[in-house]
């Protein structure tokens, strides 16, 4: 099957993202979400970031317009009947997750692979929502989604090796570098090595080991990493770095090593839930 058009579910800022490259690859895109508002808003995201990309010399007005003409922004889910491949891209919700699951798989076609943008949930549970779990799969891009070139393809106990073959094929297609993750386990690869050191780094501010801006730079510099942790729960919001410790706790055995600072529950009630660095840790 000749995958032309691809749904995705959720035009937030993974959403828009995942839409955006996979316009830019060439593909037809139908970009859905609950609200004309939050729709509206993940165009005008695309279309910021794509007047940047001008700016730069790294395309013309042609290929910007071009673009932003394969994308078709909707609210009703009917407009993902002639989808030909979906990712969703919703809040990290399970029950959520699996709801819209069930109403793709009565939607779209039974020859259509369903993949979940998830970055810690179970891609089985999410599967055996639908009749179709062999075309069911994790792909989980990072955030921002145009930048970032890793995509998780999570293969659940009953994706087919089909199903995840042509899912590696079409992220490479959208210009990323895939890696297969051959066990459905909570936080994958890349959040099972990285909220240890998120949590570690919150227990350190705690106990006044450093202040937080000299543990974001020890990491940068020691570490070579291009962000320090405080600064990365900045950018993707420390509500979602609970949530994923929350969760990660539950399904890895309660160990304590996965257990949520006070710090970070502390940040949550008093409403610093910021996305960006000037909004959130940075003002603690």
């Amino acid at each position: 099957m000749e995958i032309r058009v691809i749904g995705v579910l959720g035009a937030g800022s993974m959403g828009n993202g995942i839409a955006q490259v996979a316009a830019q690859s060439g593909y037809q895109v139908v970009m859905r979400d609950i609200e004309d508002r939050f729709v509206e808003s993940g165009l005008r995201a695309i279309e910021k970031y794509l007047v940047k990309s001008v700016e730069k010399g790294k395309m013309n007005e042609d290929q910007k317009r071009d673009v932003l003409g394969r994308i078709k922004g909707t609210t009703k889910m009917e407009d993902l009947i002639g989808v030909d491949f979906v990712i969703e891209a919703v809040l990290e919700d399970l029950e959520l997750k699996k709801n819209v699951f069930k109403q793709l798989d009565e939607l779209t076609r039974s020859d259509v692979i369903l993949t979940t943008n998830t970055s810690s949930m179970s891609v089985t549970e999410i599967g055996l929502s639908t009749k179709r779990p062999e075309k069911v799969a994790g792909m989980h891009f990072f955030n921002p989604a145009p930048l970032m070139r890793l995509v998780e393809v999570i293969r659940g106990y009953d994706t087919s090796d089909e199903t995840i073959r042509i899912i590696m094929e079409i992220a490479r297609k959208v210009g990323k570098e895939p890696v297969e993750v051959k066990k459905d386990t909570p936080g994958f690869i890349v959040n099972r090595l990285m909220m240890p050191h998120m949590i570690e780094a919150i227990k350190m501010a705690e106990e006044g080991v450093a202040s937080i801006e000299d543990i974001d730079k020890a990491i940068k510099l020691g570490l070579n990493y291009p962000m320090g942790p405080f600064e990365l729960m900045d950018l993707t919001g420390i509500d979602i770095a609970l949530h994923v410790t929350e969760y990660l706790y539950k399904e890895l055995n309660k160990e304590s090593k996965w257990s949520a600072p006070t710090l970070l529950r502390s940040m949550i009630r008093a409403g610093k839930l910021g996305k960006k660095t000037k909004a959130g840790w940075y003002k603690y």
